[in-house]
């Protein structure tokens, strides 16, 4: 009998869980909220763009959710030994870069900057390298078009460089104070397996691939002329990333004595390379050629493999094609939103329609629920964080379109739920656009789990049936399937998702009728999508959400 560990680091929490490496069975789950900021994120309410997270909250969630993991597990099996966990896996949030000093200590833990929002974690939803991410776009188009050409065409503002390069303009003492930078999804492996010294550290490909256009094909990451472009300190940070990547069927090292005394685990267990909490998640929800996984949470990753032996085409606007970032023996390909249940919480806990008791997210499903497709009259974009995939535009803004005297609040959650259902929609026509056929979708994360009026919307919108994976915590027993195989518990990832993974038995087909509505309304959307967000189309309307963030800067400064 063995076990694992998954740590999945989501945007407001981590939590673990310890797994049963025989049959994924989950003996015990502990949650630890971060304690730093609104909901563990640090805000700045002049500037919507700004998310940054504290590290020492990371450390804490790693104390506090493996005690707890730990004790759960021991009342749910008298048996249960934490001697005979043999891996640790981790997944994080990303791109969530963090600057570290000459010994990997993150700045922010350091007297002289915690009181400082730059030196702390930027977190995947900091957009305030919007202009930086465009002029990296620009350079790149001009000079190295194949940087691009893996990660969808558009670099983007919730990504490595787009943030580190705002960092050194808008706070330079933070950026010569860092040494390098490292990916939340590094360092958590680093910290355990102590090699977070910046000489030590391995980085992971997922991070690096899908979010700092690392690709061995030219060396690496960027080469150094190129970001000295941008920027000559840039060009110098470049030195300390190092030439090499790693897959997560590789270990970062092992756990060390300190920490397996404070975690009471054995020493020298390995702990595995860390991911993406999307990526993962989609090995935990048994992800394989044909199969596209959306993770559904605060925002959307969707993601699919596909073997190294297929012939790949460049797809514009997606989030990259990375050889082993998803399973170690296929190209991984990411897409998704950059809000979906955001928004939800943004109607909900913002807007408070019908004031908190009647507006709560049980009390408006159940009134949507009731309402036919199209019955409302409305219609919304979803990109009130802006736009991840296809147009790969964070300064994109939220739509809502045919209000009435009479709009009705269940009517608008609605909306906004559909708005997400027809965003994905687009991202799967633009995978099968350019040959990658989805025989299958696979839906996991709280609200996959929770909502079954979002899951048959979905299904609705997609024509396509929508199936859960059976575990609510996916993210996590990703990482724990990434932790049995660098544990030896299982050769490969074949074997172990056989083992570890599953899918419910309920799944939502769609609604023939259903679907031949939102068939119109999609139309409709995808006529919006591209008239407020492509300026090369008939009817563009591009400057007036541009126009409008203008003038509300120019407004606040």
């Amino acid at each position: 009998m063995s076990y694992t560990i998954g740590l999945d680091y989501g945007t407001n929490s981590v939590r673990c869980v310890i797994v049963d490496t025989s049959n994924g069975r989950e003996l015990g789950t502990a949650i630890y909220e971060y304690e730093t900021g609104q909901a563990g994120i640090i805000l700045d309410s002049s500037d919507h763009n700004v998310a940054r997270q504290n590290p020492a909250d990371y450390l804490k969630g790693i104390e506090v959710t493996i005690a707890g993991a730990i004790a759960e597990a021991k009342k749910a099996d008298s048996k249960f030994d934490s001697k005979a966990i043999v891996g640790i896996g981790v997944d994080t949030t990303g791109s969530t870069p963090l600057p570290v000093d000459k010994d990997g200590t993150p700045l922010a833990m350091l007297d002289a900057y915690k009181a400082n929002p730059n030196a702390h974690a930027w977190l995947w939803k900091d957009h305030t390298g919007y202009a930086e991410a465009s002029e990296i776009t620009e350079l790149a188009k001009k000079e190295h078009p194949e940087y691009l050409a893996k990660c969808g065409g558009t670099y983007s503002s919730e990504w490595f460089f787009s943030k580190i390069l705002h960092c050194l303009r808008t706070a330079p003492e933070i950026f010569d104070a860092a040494y390098t930078w490292v990916e939340h999804a590094d360092w958590i492996p680093a910290v355990l397996t102590g090699t977070d010294h910046p000489d030590k550290i391995k980085r992971c490909r997922c991070a690096a691939g899908h979010k700092a256009m690392f690709n061995d094909a030219w060396g690496g990451y960027p080469n150094a002329d190129f970001l000295k472009k941008l920027n000559s300190k840039l060009g110098e940070l470049r030195k300390t990333l190092g030439d090499t990547t790693y897959a997560i069927d590789q270990a970062a090292g092992n756990l060390t004595e300190e920490w397996a005394k404070k975690l009471d685990l054995t020493a020298g267990i390995p702990v595995a390379i860390g991911a993406f909490d999307a990526h993962l998640g989609a090995v935990g929800s048994g992800i394989k050629p044909g199969t596209l996984v959306k993770i559904i949470g605060t925002s959307t990753c969707d993601l699919v493999v596909a073997p190294m032996s297929t012939k790949l085409p460049d797809i514009p606007g997606i989030c990259g094609i990375v050889e082993g970032s998803v399973l170690p023996d296929c190209y991984g390909l990411e897409a998704g939103q950059s809000a979906v249940g955001d928004i939800f919480n943004w109607f909900v806990n913002y807007i408070q329609p019908g004031g908190k008791d009647v507006g709560t997210h049980v009390a408006l499903t159940e009134k949507a629920a009731k309402l036919k497709p199209g019955q409302s009259g409305l219609l919304a974009l979803d990109w009130n964080n802006g736009n991840r995939t296809i147009l790969v535009d964070q300064r994109l803004t939220g739509l809502l379109l045919g209000q009435t005297l009479h709009t009705k609040p269940e009517e608008i959650y609605r909306a906004l739920i559909e708005a997400t259902a027809f965003g994905a929609l687009a991202i799967i026509n633009r995978f099968e656009e350019y040959g990658v056929k989805i025989s299958e979708v696979v839906n996991c994360g709280g609200i996959a789990e929770k909502n079954a009026m979002v899951m048959q919307i979905y299904a609705d919108i997609t024509g396509r049936e929508m199936k859960v994976s059976r575990s609510a915590q996916t993210c996590a027993l990703g990482s724990a399937v990434a932790a049995a195989v660098v544990g030896g518990a299982h050769s490969d990832y074949d074997t172990a998702q056989a083992a570890m993974c599953g899918i419910k038995d309920i799944t939502y087909k769609p609604i023939p009728e259903n679907h031949a509505v939102y068939k119109k309304l999609y139309a409709l959307y995808k006529q919006l999508h591209d008239a407020l967000g492509l300026k090369d189309a008939p009817g563009q309307m591009s400057n007036i959400m541009k126009d409008l963030l203008d003038i509300k800067e120019e407004a606040n400064s």
